[in-house]
């Protein structure tokens, strides 16, 4: 049996919105990220290891309010103070991270059902996240990470790239749909294709 994914009857592919006699290359991405693992980590308030004394993947723990550590594969985002994100496309994360991190020290729990991850990929990207977002994008650099909202939805962007401008969005599953409504609309005036 396979998972059906938040956004699997929603989705749509093609270009969309103001893309006349603009080259497709130009246009902004919106795509749906699948076949992720998403772990949330949060080291108990007793807890007496270091953090910095560990690592996932040879990436260490972001210490540092919004940084993110990547490799081609696996992401830490940093979402709260002793709070993380493992974004991975790694099957077995899932082992690496419980031989990594004790139950005594550390709350761990597998979020990958709960969530939808969309990716808008473009040079007006954050034009059309300015639209429904109070944060200031032109701050967000490569490898930060930001919880907000997006039209009074609870978001977490993680910012991929910034040649050009690609942004993970994280959002509960429940709202995907929602968002996903939300932030092609604010795309349709800039031109989007739906891959």
């Amino acid at each position: 049996m396979t998972a059906i994914t938040p956004l699997e009857f929603i989705h749509k592919k093609g270009i969309f919105g103001d893309h006349h006699k603009k080259n497709e290359d130009d246009l902004i991405t919106i795509s749906e990220i699948k076949n992720l693992i998403i772990i949330q980590l949060v080291q108990h308030k007793g807890s007496k290891i270091n953090i910095r004394d560990i690592k996932i993947e040879d990436l260490e723990i972001p210490t540092q309010s919004s940084k993110v550590n990547s490799n081609k594969e696996t992401r830490i985002l940093w979402t709260a103070p002793r709070t993380w994100l493992i974004i991975s496309s790694k099957i077995n994360i899932n082992e690496t991270v419980q031989k990594n991190f004790k139950e005594s020290d550390f709350a761990i729990t597998d979020i990958s059902h709960s969530r939808a991850v969309i990716q808008i990929k473009g040079d007006q990207t954050k034009e059309v996240l300015k639209k429904g977002s109070p944060i200031n994008f032109n701050e967000l650099g490569t490898n930060q990470c930001v919880g907000t909202v997006f039209h009074g939805i609870t978001i977490i962007i993680d910012s991929i790239s910034s040649n050009p401008d690609t942004f993970n969005i994280l959002v509960l599953r429940s709202f995907g749909e929602s968002f996903y409504h939300h932030i092609t609309d604010s795309a349709l005036e800039f031109g989007y294709v739906g891959i």
